[in-house]
């Protein structure tokens, strides 16, 4: 199965969309040229609720198709028939917009030693943004669709692959139920091409991946997708069963047909043997001081530590601030908006002294699960959580260690020189 494999355009598409984005996002190392993936410029972008377009990560294997609105189609295939145009998504079912805080799978594959993966991304490869368009769920109940009944929605992407497999990602039908869309615009624009455009699949509160672009068919299965379960030629599985999924290094899992439980965080704590990436962990970053330029302490004495929390299906329940390297925690205030599958924004008043810091934040989920310090060691695997450690994995998928995020911050006193100099 020969599927991933350097692309030379990757480069072209890259310096485009850096040059779009006016230089709010920066290309990511990838030696192995697989993908085009650009990152946010700046951990500022973190400080604040809304990510603007220009500022919001990019990711994908495959060319960005040059596609034609006027005449794209979305097939509705498997236990349910029909065909939908764009003027049919818009114009004949509810409009709505949802805050989703999208994160790709990769996101921290970068903090993973030894390396592992292509991508090399380090915190940038997240974003918050409003999606428009239109509920899938609707789109299934007009036709005939009533219950879950344990299915699944199988989406498949538009752009073309240069080899035999075509992108599909299955998404449970009670997800699809409580949240799911079909956008054709992000932050009240049209949907960028690099982004998706005419239309794709939005998943609240789950893995990028899962928000397959450039939808041109939604398929409802009793399974996910395995191969040969789409009535087309090529490989059909290999983004669902093989790649995407959470596993020590020499081992090739094996297709599920179904599992009991999205969650990514249950399925590592035993529920799948090695999970598949669709609820996101409990994360958070923190955005402000950035570390680029020292800081001086307002008048009353503080500097404020601003940044932004995530935590998938679940609420953020806590947020904590070290200021000393994580010798001591203190609790953070969450503020701000608050909408299902979205962050939330979080600071802490610092009483700052003069000299040099190490901040680190660490966030907790309405059920109890907090981030843990680091990435573990390639053989730890299922010990890791228990000893306070993500589990290095050899595609680098899911992780949410607070340390390797840590901002080393310069305070000055206030004649504008810190002690140290």
């Amino acid at each position: 199965m020969d599927i991933e494999h350097p692309r030379k355009s990757r480069h072209e598409e890259i310096d485009a969309i850096v040059e779009k984005k006016a230089g709010g996002v920066t290309a990511v190392r990838d030696e192995a040229d697989k993908y085009t993936a650009v990152g946010a410029a700046e951990r500022r972008t973190y400080a604040n609720w809304l990510t603007p377009i220009e500022e919001h990560f990019v990711c994908h294997r495959n060319d960005i198709p040059d596609i034609d609105a006027d005449v794209w189609t979305v097939s509705l295939t498997g236990q349910v028939e029909g065909s939908l145009s764009m003027n049919d998504i818009r114009d004949e079912y509810p409009t709505v917009a949802v805050a989703h805080t999208m994160e790709c799978a990769g996101n921290g594959r970068g903090q993973h030693r030894p390396e592992t993966g292509s991508v090399q991304w380090g915190f940038e490869a997240t974003g918050t943004a409003f999606w428009t368009g239109t509920p899938v769920g609707s789109i299934l109940r007009e036709h005939g669709v009533e219950s879950p009944d344990g299915r699944w929605l199988t989406a498949i992407g538009g752009d073309p692959s240069d080899g035999d497999d075509v992108f599909a990602r299955s998404i449970p039908l009670t997800k699809v139920f409580d949240d799911c869309l079909l956008a054709y615009e992000m932050n009240g624009e049209p949907l960028p091409r690099e982004h998706g455009y005419p239309v794709r699949l939005i998943v609240p509160g789950w893995y990028g991946v899962n928000s397959v672009k450039w939808v041109e068919e939604l398929r409802l299965m009793d399974s996910m997708v395995v191969e040969g379960s789409l009535e087309r030629p090529g490989e059909h599985a290999y983004w669902q069963q093989v790649s995407y999924r959470i596993h020590p290094e020499g081992i090739e899992p094996d297709a599920a047909e179904t599992i009991e439980t999205a969650d990514t965080w249950e399925q590592l704590e035993g529920a799948v043997e090695y999970p598949y990436t669709f609820d996101a962990n409990v994360m958070s970053l923190i955005g402000t001081p950035d570390g680029e330029s020292p800081v001086s302490p307002r008048t009353e004495g503080t500097v404020e530590v601003r940044g932004v929390a995530w935590a998938g299906d679940d609420a953020v329940d806590r947020v904590e601030v070290s200021t000393d390297g994580g010798d001591t925690w203190h609790d953070a205030e969450l503020f701000g908006p608050e909408y299902a599958g979205s962050w939330r924004l979080f600071r802490y008043g610092w009483d700052a002294n003069p000299g040099r810091h190490v901040l680190l934040s660490r966030a907790t989920d309405e059920r109890g699960r907090r981030q843990p310090t680091r990435i573990s060691e390639p053989d730890a695997w299922r010990d890791a959580l228990e000893s306070d450690e993500f589990p290095w994995n050899v595609g680098g998928f899911a992780a949410n260690a607070s340390e390797p995020n840590a901002v080393e911050v310069t305070v000055h006193n206030t004649a504008g020189t810190s002690s140290s100099e």
